[in-house]
């Protein structure tokens, strides 16, 4: 079967349009679901309703009933009969699964973990001190920094399970200096019940997972309830339905971002081989969903990648999945030249980007959005997606145009502290009342007046 995939020469007639479609269907949308999705959602709420609306029903639901609620739609949603005394995961289970766990599994646990750790260390904010001093006159600022007191992340679970995002969310909040992070994955053999996530767990020293998914799991995360005491932010990624729902708790608590389907820009010059090329779109578009882009302005590379992209599918186990994504999401991308090639590049802020080129500092250099930069060609996708540092929940759909990824100062609040003495309030308490009387706000006035009297 031919791949039906998405080409775009930016010097044809039409190149504007296929651009502009191809960044519509890469920005969140919220409301899109399959037949069979509709279906399922009549057959459960009795009524068509769209995603946004089946999360506005969960979480208001969960806000009014609480844990009953997380248990019924646990027992709707994703079939598993749970109570109370079963929704959280006993601490037997963590040192079960860790005492299973093959050593080789547990060793790399540990180096990544290190690698994060280095990482987040290092962009972790500091208090800051500055002393205005004039004679008796004296004003002190600071910063003053503190990590959150409590955090709960989402690890997806339904097709595949993910260790790594427990570490690339896990580690730069423990990194943070956050003491409570409260885990949920749904109950499947890919989540809460995978012995390999619980192992990691273990040796993250994370004791708090909860059997739950999905918008409940949000819901019950940012409400609090019965057993499980609300958070301050929710992070880490999920399906439409847990994306929505953190943008509908939003206020409650924070929240990292509202992730959508994975995605990759690889922009290649002739120095880019075709297989490295095939593979790196491949890997994101095997999340399914996932998108993977080709830019380049080198024209023999479109057709080379296009015939890697059929041969390796061909022999993947994933191959069919990916398939399906790459003709939803995928694209090759003709543009005139290096220069235009970075300006759409830019245009779809992607999560991540590889730039496989000859000189990849240089066009960095032109490039100003993106979640993730990968450089060279020896820099797969996966390397920061496992093992590099930096986390891999990232800003998808567009969004890398305003927002970052998250890191360890994500999990900081950050206070001003303002100190003056009395010589240091005399001193600017003309422009106090200057500001004042031009804004009416008397009341602003008098409480400096009052002090210098």
């Amino acid at each position: 079967m031919s791949l039906n995939l998405l080409t775009i020469d930016t010097r044809s007639g039409n190149a504007e349009q296929l651009f502009a479609d191809l960044r519509q269907k890469l920005s969140p949308q919220g409301d899109v679901v399959s037949d069979a999705g509709r279906e399922r959602t009549i057959a459960l709420f009795g009524a068509p309703l769209t995603p946004q609306q089946v999360v506005e029903r969960i979480c208001r639901d969960v806000r009014e009933r609480g844990v009953s609620a997380v248990l019924e739609y646990t027992a709707k949603l994703d079939r598993k009969e749970l109570t109370d005394a079963t929704l959280r995961v006993p601490a037997e289970e963590f040192e079960k699964a860790h005492r299973a766990a093959d050593p080789r599994f547990l060793e790399t646990v540990r180096q990544i973990r290190e690698n994060i750790a280095e990482f987040q260390r290092a962009v972790v904010p500091d208090d800051i001190r500055i002393l205005r001093q004039n004679g008796a006159a004296r004003v002190e600022l600071r910063q003053r920094c503190r990590p959150l007191k409590r955090v709960g992340v989402c690890v997806p679970g339904g097709a595949a399970a993910y260790p790594s995002t427990l570490l690339m969310t896990v580690v730069p909040a423990q990194t943070a200096g956050v003491k409570e992070i409260a885990v949920v994955a749904p109950p499947t053999p890919f989540g809460a019940y995978n012995t390999d996530l619980l192992a990691c767990c273990h040796e993250l020293r994370v004791t708090e997972v909860y059997r739950m998914g999905g918008a409940q799991a949000v819901a019950a995360m940012a409400y609090g309830v019965a057993g499980v005491p609300r958070v301050d932010k929710i992070v880490g990624p999920g399906n439409l339905f847990v994306a929505l729902a953190k943008r509908h708790v939003f206020g409650e608590v924070d929240i990292d971002s509202i992730a959508g389907p994975s995605e990759v820009i690889v922009l290649a010059d002739e120095t880019a081989r075709p297989e490295f090329v095939a593979a790196d779109l491949i890997s994101q578009a095997e999340h399914s969903p996932g998108s993977g882009v080709l830019i380049t302005w080198h024209p023999p590379l479109i057709d080379a990648v296009r015939a890697e992209l059929e041969k390796q599918l061909a022999h993947l186990a994933r191959g069919d999945l990916a398939r399906v994504s790459m003709e939803a999401y995928g694209a090759l991308i003709l543009a005139r030249d290096e220069d235009e090639a970075a300006r759409l590049t830019d245009l779809l802020a992607t999560e991540h980007l590889h730039i496989s080129t000859a000189e990849p500092d240089r066009l960095l250099d032109k490039i100003q959005n993106a979640g993730a930069i990968f450089l060279g060609h020896y820099t797969p996708v996966a390397m920061g997606d496992y093992v590099a540092g930096p986390s891999h929940v990232l800003p998808t759909g567009g969004t890398a145009r305003f927002a970052n990824g998250l890191c360890a100062a994500d999990f900081i609040k950050r206070s001003s502290v303002i100190h003056y003495n009395r010589e240091g309030l005399a001193r600017d308490a003309d422009l106090v009342r200057q500001m004042a009387d031009k804004e009416g706000l008397t009341a602003h006035r008098a409480s400096v007046d009052i002090r210098l009297q």
